[in-house]
């Protein structure tokens, strides 16, 4: 079900030679961009009316206007199973706890006696926040995305999320409730591409963003590649990844339960052990088979992601090489199974999230564990972050000289505004001395 790359005996290459011997997804986000173009386009031309005839054409429904109505967010709440909300609102509570951590203030530096650069952190104004609604439901990404945008103070807060045929038109209930919840009354039924167009554009009832961020599909990544100058956002997210590194200690059924967990998203989605231990790698692949035989989404997600090019069992020499492994993979999701796990997790660069230890899965970062599951993908981790509180904050710096302040480096500045040739830079100091740069004290 499982393919394997057995990369024992030799030593392991380094940077892009090793990175190119292992699985990922095929994700041409370049491709899809011309496809998104006209869409994003018809958007900004026509608004509201092209947004109600692109979901006709990809949900299946005509909608009569795509803001959804507050009364739907409140009679979605009203109906929501209660398991359901107490499962969201703990979802919410310990999320609240991790991202207002996550605050920063405002500093101020001395740099010398007159002279001090103070940093504020000021959110955007604005921020469009999107939940994907295809293959699954996702009130989870509703929390991610939201709890870390009120947490950073962002004064205005919409979310899209595609129509649903089913439902009316709306979008998911469920998705409607945890927006309820959270206090988000600003809710769009639009999907994918259009959605982004949306919030960057602006239409008739939706005031244009400042930022765009959210879990998505290829369209949605297209969109923001397109958009990208124009607006924020947090990143292209390609097919959701798992990484598992280790040992002899793990126990199979765990791994391969894992592996499965993230592989049911979608038929690209990665699913990749690093290990060196081959009984373990023959554990996991024999506990494989029943495990998938006995959920859903078999045939049209789990098994096209298990058996694609993106998934693999990886054999390596041991942890140090397994290390260098999933450093080079730079995996969304990586869990550390392996003998004294926090050590080892310890020692990775390049990780979206890592989960130690084999009572920390990755369905418990995706739910409830309080840290934020909108992560870097396709090797996005080696030199970028999840998302967080400062994502949505902006940090200004504040210079603030008296004039012996400025008197004591004056010298310097001028120097350097000749060196690079910008006399008229030199000259702006020059001009508050009566054109006589003070000689240093």
């Amino acid at each position: 079900m499982i393919s394997r790359i057995d990369l024992r005996g030799d030593a392991l290459p380094e940077g892009p030679a090793l990175r190119d011997l292992l699985p990922r997804a095929e994700f041409d986000v370049q491709a899809a961009l011309e496809k998104v173009r006209p869409i994003c386009e018809d958007v900004h031309h026509r608004g509201d009316a092209a947004l109600i005839d692109f979901a006709e054409r990809f949900d299946g429904v005509r909608l009569d206007q795509v803001r959804v109505p507050a009364a739907a967010l409140t009679r979605a709440l009203e109906e929501l199973d209660p398991a359901v909300r107490a499962a969201l609102e703990e979802s919410i509570r310990r999320a609240r706890i991790v991202h207002r951590e996550q605050r920063r203030s405002t500093h101020t530096t001395q740099v010398v006696p007159g002279g001090s650069v103070t940093e504020k952190w000021v959110p955007v104004e604005r921020v469009g926040l999107y939940a994907p609604g295809g293959r699954s439901v996702y009130p989870s990404s509703v929390v991610m995305n939201v709890v870390p945008a009120q947490e950073a103070g962002v004064e205005s807060i919409a979310l899209a999320s595609p129509a649903q045929a089913e439902f009316n038109g709306l979008p998911h209930p469920t998705i409607l409730a945890a927006c309820a919840l959270l206090g988000v009354d600003e809710v769009y039924a639009a999907g994918g591409a259009t959605a982004v167009a949306m919030f960057a554009y602006g239409t008739q009832s939706c005031p244009p963003a400042n930022m765009v961020t959210g879990p998505g599909n290829i369209w949605v990544a297209a969109a923001k590649r397109y958009f990208t100058g124009k607006i924020g956002i947090d990143a292209e997210a390609g097919p959701t990844e798992i990484a598992v590194l280790a040992d002899d200690t793990a126990d199979p059924v765990h791994v391969a339960s894992d592996l499965i967990s993230q592989a049911e998203h979608d038929p690209l989605a990665a699913a990749v052990l690093v290990t060196d231990s081959a009984e373990l790698a023959d554990a996991v692949d024999k506990e494989l088979e029943p495990q998938v035989a006995a959920t859903r989404h078999v045939d049209d997600r789990i098994v096209p992601a298990l058996s694609g090019k993106q998934s693999a069992i990886v054999l390596v020499d041991g942890i140090d090489e397994g290390l260098k492994v999933v450093d080079a993979y730079g995996a969304e999701h990586l869990e550390i199974q392996t003998a004294d796990a926090a050590a080892v997790a310890d020692r990775v660069r390049n990780a979206g999230a890592i989960f130690i230890g084999p009572w920390a899965p990755v369905s418990l970062g995706d739910y409830a564990a309080g840290s934020n599951h909108v992560l870097p993908t396709g090797g996005c981790a080696c030199h970028s972050s999840g998302l967080s509180v400062q994502s949505f904050l902006r940090g200004i710096h504040i210079v603030d000289y008296t004039k012996d302040a400025l008197a004591e480096v004056a010298h310097h500045v001028v120097t350097l505004a000749e060196a690079e040739d910008l006399p008229a830079h030199g000259a702006a100091i020059k001009a508050r001395f009566g054109w006589k740069v003070p000689e240093s004290k």
